[in-house]
């Protein structure tokens, strides 16, 4: 079988003093940052949706991206050429897994039995090139969101026979996810929000979601599906509100309706930015919630304010997230997808390469960064002293919940006035941290 990448070698690692533009200067799969691999540590992913559908376009202009290998049809025979593609593309890579919408993969046909068909028919030839490879699925999701159909929402919709559809794709979205193997499902409510609240019974939209849900987990328990489900956290785009606004509205949604240990989240960075967040406070606020499942790795413009689903290269974006994920012990089955797209103006098949190396290289640069952090302890060790208050005394029979309001006032009468407070420190933390990057 002709190549499509004939001009690419395996990218391999050869060090930070490598000027090769098409190796890893950092990313080296088999080094060992506090006892795992690299390669488990990450569990790097590709995304099927920006790096083999992606054209470019944007709502100035058409397409922009070289794809010889893309006739532009929506045909099958075009969708299992473009497997062929993507698994060329991702061992190139040697990256272990790859995540996909059903309508990425495979083509929606004039009804939903003949999508389903489709589907099936991309599917075999999937798991036909898993097995050649070695190439994992990390997980799969459907598309409630692209078709006409949706335009009010899907598991939240008005409209109870759009519900209908909806839980038919993503029942079908289930059943090839646990014969490909993935080891995770994600939700992500493209449109499961609201443009108005003039037209929105807000509550029974939820209801339906969070029903939507179980019935989603009551479906992969019935086929013996064990994956961990992911809830992924978006504040807008397209909808005005979404439901899934931030971790917290997520990890409340779940709590409120009997999802706690069936779901856990999938964060994204360009969407914490959106959100009004940095993608740390989203890591951790999940990771104090053990709801930290997945992540998708990207970022975005700081002087744009949408989802620009950039390659991440900012270091001190990656240190802090694998500061983080790090004192979770890594992501257990989730793993780092590359949820994010060449610019429009990198329109050859090698800046797919580019951008993949970069983004891998940052994170294994954050990695290395981060543990050492935390190997000499000095961040930890001023966070437990600026807490030790809480250790002993008062402290402590506050946290044990022995205290009273009362025997508090009491206390502080006899006391009189509070200890003194302690400098925060932020400059010299910040400092601390420039001295190893």
């Amino acid at each position: 079988m002709a190549e499509f990448f004939p001009e690419i070698p395996k990218i391999q690692y050869e060090g930070p003093e490598s000027k090769n533009p098409l190796a890893y200067k950092h990313y080296n799969p088999d080094e060992i940052i506090e006892g795992q691999s690299m390669k488990d540590l990450f569990r790097f992913s590709v995304c099927y949706w920006h790096t083999f559908r992606g054209t470019g376009s944007d709502p100035f202009g058409a397409g922009t991206l070289q794809r010889p290998w893309d006739d532009g049809s929506d045909s099958i025979e075009n969708a299992l050429k473009r497997v062929d593609v993507a698994f060329e593309f991702i061992t190139k890579l040697d990256v272990p897994f790859y995540c996909w919408h059903d309508r990425d993969v495979a083509p929606e046909g004039s009804s939903l039995k003949e999508s389903h068909a489709n589907f099936d028919k991309i599917a075999a030839k999937l798991k036909e090139k898993q097995d050649e490879t070695g190439v994992k699925l990390l997980w799969g999701t459907a598309n409630l969101f692209s078709h006409p159909r949706y335009m009010h929402g899907a598991a939240t919709s008005c409209n109870a026979d759009v519900f209908a559809y909806a839980a038919s794709q993503v029942k079908k979205a289930i059943e090839v996810t646990y014969e490909l193997g993935g080891e995770n499902y994600v939700f992500w409510g493209g449109r499961e929000g609201y443009m108005n609240l003039y037209n929105t019974d807000m509550n029974r939209e939820l209801d339906h979601l969070a029903k939507f849900m179980h019935m989603a987990h009551d479906h992969a328990k019935s086929i013996g599906f064990d994956g961990q489900f992911l809830f992924e956290p978006k504040p807008k785009e397209p909808t005005k509100h979404q439901y899934d606004f931030d971790a917290a509205a997520c990890l409340n949604f779940i709590g409120r309706n009997g999802l706690d240990g069936i779901v856990k989240l999938n964060i994204e960075t360009n969407h914490a930015t959106l959100a009004g967040h940095s993608m740390m406070h989203e890591l951790e606020y999940a990771r104090i919630h053990d709801a930290l499942g997945s992540i998708d790795a990207n970022t975005g413009d700081m002087l744009l304010g949408w989802d620009t689903d950039q390659f991440p290269t900012d270091i001190y974006l990656t240190t802090q997230m694998m500061l983080v994920i790090l004192k979770q012990k890594g992501l257990g089955t989730g793993g780092t997808n590359f949820d994010a797209k060449v610019r429009r103006e990198s329109f050859e098949p090698i800046d797919l390469f580019h951008a993949h190396i970069g983004g891998m290289d940052a994170f294994a640069r954050g990695a290395k960064v981060a543990a050492a952090i935390r190997k000499d302890g000095l961040l930890d060790e001023f966070v437990k002293q600026r807490y030790s208050s809480f250790d002993s005394g008062v402290g402590s029979k506050i946290e044990d919940g022995s205290a009273t309001f009362a025997d508090l006032e009491s206390y502080m009468l006899e006391k009189g006035e509070a200890d003194a407070n302690t400098s925060g420190r932020q400059e010299y933390l910040e400092n601390l941290v420039n001295q190893y990057l």
